[in-house]
């Protein structure tokens, strides 16, 4: 067990930023360009007063539009502030949209955000079937350039053999989606790497991975006791965008201690 946990330590120490980040040649210069960055935050589990000037700092150096965050929590009993709009107003110029299961006003509410510093034309949630599960999703309809462009974020089933659960969710939520042509992107912890049946809507030919499959080990931290896995995406239509950068962030200690139980993505697509 101790081999193993040294092995995975060090997996997690390696510099996945320079393994993961590329560039696309032939991409189409013409539209504009979104940035992104996908981060599950890990509520307020371990060292949060440690972390979240690593994790300000990990977004920060990505200069994203728009970030989809996870396990987002507030919590009056322990004095906590929603997390979303702590890091929002930490990272200055963000418009912050907060959904959950539990009730507005409740004195203890987890779910999931996007904060974005680009004009938010509109924005919902939704509950998703089964409804048992407690997972939402939120969009927020983005002006890029003057381009509508929706973007989803969302936190799926966790459980191993929960593939039909997570194909019921994914369903649920395209279901959901306006029918309008808008570009669409889905973002967040999907609990399940690409090849996972549950995902088939998404890594099918309608969707491109803006972190493809083999170019990052896992972005789930080894060092918090996480098999390598890549559970964190961000799926664009791949009709509508193409892929200029992506990296996995936030997975380097900082005097021994990390960002999140997760590490982040991060991608720059362009507007076909």
């Amino acid at each position: 067990m101790i081999d193993r946990r040294m092995i995975l330590a060090g997996l997690a120490a390696a510099p996945l930023t320079a393994c993961a980040a590329g560039t696309v040649a032939g991409t189409d210069a013409a539209g504009p360009s979104l940035t992104l960055v996908t981060f599950n935050i890990w509520h307020n589990q371990g060292d949060w007063a440690a972390r979240l000037p690593l994790l300000i700092a990990a977004i920060r150096a990505e200069n994203p539009d728009v970030v989809a965050l996870q396990e987002v929590l507030e919590d009056a009993a322990v004095g906590l502030p929603n997390q979303a709009r702590t890091l929002a107003d930490a990272l200055g110029g963000y418009q912050m949209h907060f959904v959950s299961t539990d009730a507005e006003g409740a004195p203890r509410r987890y779910g999931n955000a996007i904060l974005s510093r680009l004009p938010v034309l509109a924005h919902d949630w939704k509950k998703l079937e089964p409804l048992d599960d407690y997972r939402t999703a939120v969009r927020a309809r983005i002006d890029v350039g003057g381009r509508p462009v929706d973007i989803v974020n969302t936190h799926l089933a966790w459980q191993a053999d929960a593939q039909a659960v997570r194909a019921r969710q994914i369903a649920d939520l395209m279901a959901w989606l306006p029918r309008d042509g808008t570009p669409l992107i889905a973002t967040g912890d999907f609990n399940a790497v690409q090849e996972d049946a549950g995902l088939a809507v998404l890594t099918g030919q309608r969707f491109l991975s803006a972190l493809p499959r083999g170019s990052a080990p896992t972005t789930l931290n080894p060092a918090k006791g996480h098999p390598p896995r890549v559970i964190d995406h961000i799926f664009a239509e791949a009709a509508r965008f193409a892929p200029v950068r992506s990296a996995v962030i936030g997975a380097e200690p900082t005097g021994g201690e990390y960002p999140s139980d997760h590490f982040g993505v991060a991608a720059t697509l362009r507007l076909r």
